[in-house]
């Protein structure tokens, strides 16, 4: 003899009701929690795994000990990325406090300004979208100041040098501020640079970081060479992180990157002391100098010798040599874009400003 088993899918509503509600209603929860987890991109592992699956952040201080006219060479044997190279969306600020507005527009400045001040318009424009590409990403910090600040305070890892080069102790000069704060201003309110695509990265066509080859280079403007991660990391899909609405302190991370203990090499020997030079005696007292006496060979000398300015002996980036030079073209010979054309023409002009792109 055979029994056949059935069930009664409505027995279970007329006999518990109550439960079968409560049963229904956890398991809708716990699907929407499944489907918005997936959405969002949420890792099975956690935080940790979702951080080991991201991609590794290159040493921006990782470059060939080459010359530049050989680091050019380097660059330009590297060809552009094939394939489409597609706008980023606008950039806006849809939350937050008008102070972190204010905070956000103020480390963008700085940004613009440091690393790109000597850059016409659209070097400016450009080094902002990369800014922002990375406020999209979730391999950077939400927030426009964590992005620009990002390692600032570690001897070695800053991901934007004017943070860690001393460029930040000296006051930016007032036009060129103001240039670079218009620029900013158009970035945060939706203006896009088309040609850096989403680029992450850039650097100084003069030298040949190690890093460069292991990237998608998208574009060439101004002194500037820009890439985007290869893969997945790299196209508009990848670039869905959130603005957090919170951003901190500028003063606050200025004067902590500031007060991290770093050394700049020199670039040239020093001149020898002046105790070193022939001819020179000196007078102690008590284990002071009280006095220092030139020969006429020691004076001959110390006028033979050649002055060598500091900006010129010692190995400072691009950006310190430009803020120790007052922020003027004739600090580095390069020139500030067209001084003469008025901010807002120049930032409402975009792309068609673009130098050098390719």
């Amino acid at each position: 003899m055979s029994q056949t088993l059935t069930f009664d899918v409505a027995r279970p509503w007329r006999t518990h009701p109550r439960e079968t509600v409560g049963l229904g209603v956890l398991g809708l929860v716990g699907a929407m929690a499944l489907i918005g987890g997936t959405a969002t991109g949420t890792f099975p592992g956690g935080e940790a795994a979702r951080a080991a699956a991201l991609p590794a952040l290159p040493d921006i201080t990782a470059v060939r000990p080459v010359a530049p006219d050989t680091a050019a060479e380097i660059n330009s044997k590297l060809p552009f990325a094939i394939g489409p190279n597609p706008a980023a969306r606008p950039f806006t600020l849809a939350a937050g406090s008008g102070e972190s507005r204010t905070r956000a527009l103020e480390c963008l400045t700085s940004a613009i300004y440091y690393e790109a001040g000597q850059e016409p318009i659209a070097g400016q424009q450009a080094v902002a979208q990369v800014v922002l590409n990375r406020v999209r990403h979730p391999a950077f910090p939400a927030s426009v100041c964590g992005v620009v600040y990002q390692g600032a305070t570690r001897t070695t890892g800053c991901q934007f040098t004017f943070t860690c080069d001393g460029s930040l102790a000296r006051a930016p000069e007032r036009s060129s501020w103001d240039r670079a704060r218009e620029v900013a201003k158009a970035a945060l309110a939706g203006f896009v640079q088309p040609t850096v695509g989403n680029a992450t990265h850039y650097h100084a066509n003069y030298v040949a970081p190690y890093w460069a080859p292991t990237l998608a280079k998208t574009a060439a403007i101004g002194a500037h060479l820009f890439y985007r991660w290869s893969g997945g990391w790299g196209q508009p899909g990848a670039f869905a992180q959130r603005w957090s609405g919170r951003e901190a302190d500028p003063n606050g991370l200025r004067l902590a990157a500031m007060s991290v203990p770093r050394e700049i090499a020199p670039a040239t020997p020093l001149p020898p002391a002046i105790t070193q030079m022939a001819g020179v005696q000196v007078k102690e007292a008590g284990g002071k100098r009280v006095r220092v006496l030139f020969t006429p060979e020691a004076r001959k000398a110390a006028d033979e010798a050649k002055h060598v300015e500091y900006i010129e002996r010692v190995a400072a980036s691009d950006n310190l040599r430009w803020t120790l030079g007052g922020g003027e073209s004739t600090a580095d010979g390069k020139p500030l874009g067209q001084a003469s054309e008025p901010v807002a023409a120049a930032v409402s002009a975009g792309a068609a400003t673009t130098a050098g792109a390719r």
